[in-house]
């Protein structure tokens, strides 16, 4: 009957891995070939790698900018993130003031508004503010769109350091602003890795906000990057495929290697302040 159990649970298991793993296998299969072999059969395993179509999309179509552009404007947002989430998250938990509870559950409602309810205002804000179509206009709206979940997240793990630590430190003498620096930050960094981890998943896998905010080709993200390879290389399928790849791959090796500080940050929220 236990043996019956496992397999009931293995089976489900294995197929949703497999159903998980084929995209990514079929996409670099057919970043492999060329495209006459995908004409002639899309799903038969390439015979040689032809690693030209990699070297097309990341050369000639212009991959390599939008890599650069999506490292400069994930890591400026992440730092924003991780810096506003945790001061924000320290005041919440641990510097009780009038107007707090109420701030945390708005932070909390914001978690449940979609992008599309304030797609039309914030385009109408950027534009008006002259930050459409630049860096620190995708950044703030990065920022804006992902410091509620940041917030709360980091609210719920300060809340399960012991009030003690931070009355302690006050009384050895340091200010507000040392107990964050010197105490809650190095205890909060598990949290600020898996919450870094998850920022920035969200902000390299974002299309909607990049590609409302960066109308110019120069200024593209990585992924409104591939999503345009698909009109300009509708009848070249492996370069398009090409360009899949490269995106996935950073994300993948993230998961790979990171799934434990990923899941972390998943249930961090869970815990009982």
């Amino acid at each position: 009957m236990r043996r019956l159990a496992k397999w009931v649970v293995a089976v489900p298991m294995a197929i949703l891995a497999l159903a998980t793993i084929y995209p990514l296998v079929f996409t670099a299969n057919v970043a492999m070939k060329t495209r006459r072999e995908y004409v002639l059969d899309r799903f038969s395993l390439t015979d040689t790698l032809h690693w030209d179509n990699i070297v097309t999309a990341w050369g000639s179509v212009g991959m390599a900018r939008y890599f650069a552009n999506s490292l400069l404007v994930v890591a400026a947002s992440v730092f924003l993130l991780l810096l506003l989430g945790s001061m924000a998250g320290f005041a919440l938990s641990r510097l009780p003031f009038r107007g707090s509870k109420a701030l945390f559950i708005g932070c909390l409602a914001a978690l449940f508004i979609p992008f599309q309810v304030i797609m039309v205002p914030l385009s109408r804000v950027m534009a008006d503010t002259g930050l459409i179509d630049t860096y620190p206009g995708l950044i703030l709206a990065y920022v804006a769109q992902f410091l509620p979940f940041t917030v709360f997240l980091m609210t719920s793990y300060y809340r399960s350091v012991p009030k003690e630590i931070v009355d302690a430190a006050r009384i050895d003498g340091n200010t507000v602003y040392g107990v964050y620096r010197r105490i809650m930050v190095p205890i909060g960094r598990p949290a600020l890795l898996s919450v870094g981890i998850l920022d920035a998943l969200f902000c390299w896998n974002d299309v909607i906000i990049a590609l409302l905010m960066m109308p110019s080709a120069d200024h593209r993200t990585l992924m409104v990057g591939v999503t345009s390879l698909r009109g300009q290389y509708t009848d070249n399928v492996p370069t398009f495929a090409s360009g899949v790849l490269i995106a996935a791959v950073p994300v993948l090796l993230v998961y790979l290697f990171l799934q434990r500080q990923i899941a972390d940050g998943v249930t961090a929220g869970s815990t009982k302040g």
